[in-house]
């Protein structure tokens, strides 16, 4: 379970959030999706300030931790009453 990265970001700076996976820390893009179908998506700061940026790509409110990674799977176990 991939937690989120505690990242500083400066107010009104740009930054690129990685959407591949393959950057090395795996939030901030560093290029390494060239090659691939994927595309950071560009974000600003709006205050300076340590942030979660979300490293499990299934946040509804990336490039931030909304902790879908936390989120159990719900199971259907609808076979146990047959």
């Amino acid at each position: 379970m991939p937690h989120p990265v505690k990242t500083y970001l400066n107010k009104g700076d740009t930054y690129q959030f990685c959407t591949c996976s393959k950057s090395a820390d795996g939030v901030l893009c560093d290029g390494s999706h060239k090659g691939t179908e994927f595309i950071p998506k560009e974000f600003i700061a709006t205050r300076d300030s340590e942030f979660l940026l979300c490293l499990c790509k299934n946040s509804t409110c990336t490039p931030f931790c909304d902790g879908a990674h936390a989120k159990r799977e719900q199971l259907n176990l609808d076979f146990l009453l047959d």
